[in-house]
Formats: structure tokens, C-alpha cells, sequence
């Protein structure tokens, strides 16, 4: 169960995303590195194990189950699927007379680019989308899992469907169709006592979008600040990116849970999950990825102490336990609005400092002197510093 007294979800003290798409079972060592680092896992649903020994031995780590909302996977064997509509189901549907498939002009299944197996699914149909939310919220319901990470919240055709397909004449109408199938299943689910975290696509470019996708119970961001190792938003877009997310990890979710032989409610704090793309130099005190430091400075400085996890990780590659010292520091409340100077940010906290560079410029900036800031290795922040474009920096007070 989420914490409900909680102004931010998750861990306290702990800022760490453990995010697993598959790859090779998990390890104790793995689950025990988990317990002591990272405030929220997103998991497949069939590691239910592993997600009632997070549940024991973390009982705020917020715990999620992956799950597809835009295709099936013809390839897995069961019974608990990472689709929300498996394969298996989709054909005895079929054979009901009520086909959940998207097709081509000419009939054909649409398997998505770069990704086979996988099978475009009709989110635009009012049939698939309850399917969906039956399947994923009987499933969850007496699991160990917090909710569902729900991936494929898709912004633009990323998989080749190559519209017009049938019924489909532009990306208008998919986007209406999981604008509904979260409304849907994330009130379903609520009312199942579990929440709905979309990895929610391009919010930045739809006013709304975020607020309304992780009303749930949270959103997922994963490309914060950027898309690849050294292709960054630029700093208009970064800004609309910080914004949303920030306006929207606000509030609180409402949830249904047992009382007793009689159903009550209760409210907890959203959760939000960001991933950073690696592959920047190292830093020189630490070693750690520049990007995993850039993407941490705004997870502060626009999250003020709200948002529940950040991870660093190439494209797709969440197999492993991504982790650098500075993902523990606990910077605190803020003590002050952010402090803007063109592509500069910075923000004061009651336990830390921190400064983000959006822009491709170096700037010198000014550090507080009267606050006892250190750096990594206990030495005293410096007076100023240069900040590189895409750069952030974070210091704790000694």
C-alpha cells in the first residue's frame, strides 16, 4: 500500500528508479541492492515474487507492473502477460466475433517496426479498451503490486503504422482512443485500490496531456530532458517538459481499499518516475554520467522534493540495478521558488543546492557560500562555477 501521509511517493531518503522491461531473472542480490537504494521498481507482472519481497522489506517503495496499452506480443508463453491484452486473448475474442486487432486497408495485422512480434491493437475501439482494463485490473487486484506502469502512451507513429490504416486516418484518433483507455482503466483501477502510471509520450507538445494521463496515479517520463546520450531538448522544450510534469506531480490520487467487510477511500501522493538517457562524460568526483547529474539537477530543482524516482539507462536497456551516489542525496524541501537567469536555473533547499544549465551556452554560476554546501567527497562547493550547456550540478550541506 501507497503511504497516504506522504507529500511525495515512494522511499524517504531515497531517489533511485529501478525500472526492468525482462532480461534475466532477477537475483537477491539484486532485490536487497533494490530495498536499499530505490524509491519505485517497475517490474514484469510475473514477478510477483520479487515484488512481494520489495513490498516486506520496503514497505514504501512504490511497486509497479509493466504493461503494454497499445499492442499484444505474439511470443509469450503466459499465463501472466506484459500485454494488457494477450495474444491468446485477442484470438478467443476473435473467434467471439469482436476483433481487438488494428489492421491494414487490406486486412492484414500490423506488426510494429523494430520491435517483432509485437501487434498494433485497436486502442481506438471501445471492445479493446474494456478488454484491457478487465484483463489488467482482475489481474491486479489482489497482487502485490501497487499498480501498472502502463507503456505505449504514444504521442506519433513510432512503430511504422504508416496511416491510413482501417478506421484510422490520422494519429488523432489513436491518441483519442488511449486518452479514453486511461480515463477508463485508471478509474477502474482505482477503484480496485491500485494506481495507473502511463509512460505518458511527447506531453510537452499537448497542453494537458500530463495533468490529465497521470491523474491515476502518476506518469512516466523517459526521455527526461532528452533523447539520446547527446541529444538534449533544447531549452523551450525542456521548460514545457518541467512544467507539465511538475504542474502535474501535484495532488493527490484517490483510492479505493478494504475496511474491515466494508470498502473506504484514501488518498496518496502521485508518482513520478523519470528516466534520463547515459552516455555523458563522467564527472570528476564521482565518475558518474554527466546525464544522469544534468537529469537530477531538474528531477530538484523542478520537482521541489515531489517527484519519486530518476534512473540513467541507454535506449531500452533496463536490465540491470543503474545506480551513482548522488541518486541518495536528500536535498530537503525547497527554501525558495526557482531562480531563473535565461537557460539557468537554480534552487535553494533546506539540505542541498542546485544548479541546471538548459541551454548549449556555458554560464558562470554563482554558489551560496553561507549554506555549508559539499560536494561529493565532503569539500566545500565552490564560490562559482561554470556550468556547461545540458549540465547540472547538485550539492548537499556537511
Amino acid at each position: 500500500m501507497i503511504n497516504n501521509t506522504a507529500l511525495r511517493a515512494g522511499v524517504p531518503g531515497r531517489f533511485g528508479a529501478w525500472i526492468r522491461y525482462g532480461g534475466d531473472p532477477i537475483t537477491r542480490k539484486q532485490l536487497e541492492f533494490a530495498v536499499q537504494n530505490y524509491s519505485v521498481a517497475i517490474l514484469q507482472p510475473w514477478e510477483q515474487d520479487a515484488a512481494l519481497y520489495l513490498k516486506k522489506n520496503a514497505p514504501d517503495m512504490v511497486v509497479l507492473a509493466y504493461k503494454c496499452l497499445s499492442s499484444t506480443r505474439s511470443y509469450e508463453p503466459g499465463p501472466i502477460y506484459s500485454s494488457g491484452v494477450s495474444w491468446d486473448t485477442a484470438q478467443q475474442a476473435l473467434q467471439n466475433g469482436k476483433d481487438l486487432y488494428a489492421r491494414r486497408t487490406d486486412g492484414s495485422l500490423i506488426e510494429w517496426r523494430g520491435y517483432p512480434q509485437h501487434y498494433q491493437m485497436a486502442v481506438w475501439d471501445s471492445d479493446y479498451r474494456w478488454y484491457w482494463m478487465d484483463s489488467v485490473v482482475k489481474e491486479l487486484r489482489d497482487s502485490p503490486f501497487d499498480g501498472v506502469m502502463g507503456d505505449n502512451d504514444i504521442e506519433s507513429d513510432y512503430y511504422g503504422l504508416n496511416l491510413p490504416i482501417r478506421n484510422v486516418d490520422s494519429m488523432a484518433t489513436v491518441r483519442a482512443g488511449l486518452d479514453h483507455l486511461i480515463e477508463y482503466a485508471g478509474a477502474e483501477l482505482n477503484k480496485a485500490g491500485k494506481i495507473l502510471v502511463p509512460n505518458i509520450a511527447e506531453a510537452r507538445l499537448r497542453w494537458g496531456k500530463w495533468e490529465a494521463h497521470s491523474a491515476y496515479g502518476g506518469g512516466f517520463e523517459e526521455v527526461w530532458l532528452g533523447w539520446g546520450a547527446q541529444e538534449f531538448l533544447d531549452s523551450t522544450y525542456a521548460m514545457l517538459q518541467s512544467r507539465h510534469i511538475g504542474r502535474g506531480a501535484q495532488g493527490q490520487v484517490r483510492l479505493a481499499y478494504d475496511e474491515g467487510l466494508q470498502r473506504a477511500d484514501r488518498t496518496a501522493p502521485k508518482v513520478t518516475i523519470l528516466r534520463t538517457p547515459s552516455g555523458g562524460p563522467k564527472a570528476p568526483v564521482t565518475g558518474t554520467d554527466e546525464n544522469l547529474l544534468y537529469g537530477l539537477a531538474g528531477f530538484w530543482i523542478f520537482g521541489g522534493g515531489r517527484f519519486t524516482g530518476i534512473a540513467v539507462t541507454e535506449h531500452d536497456s533496463y536490465n540491470g540495478t543503474p545506480f551513482s551516489p548522488e541518486m541518495s542525496y536528500d536535498l530537503g524541501t525547497p527554501a525558495e521558488a526557482v531562480k531563473s537567469d535565461g537557460a539557468v536555473h537554480a534552487r535553494a533547499f533546506t539540505h542541498g543546492w542546485a544548479a541546471i544549465n538548459l541551454g548549449t551556452t556555458s554560464r558562470m554560476v554563482r554558489v551560496p557560500q553561507d549554506q555549508g554546501l559539499v560536494d561529493a567527497q565532503n569539500n566545500a562547493a565552490p564560490a562559482t562555477l561554470t556550468l556547461e550547456g545540458h549540465r547540472g550540478v547538485i550539492y548537499r550541506k556537511r
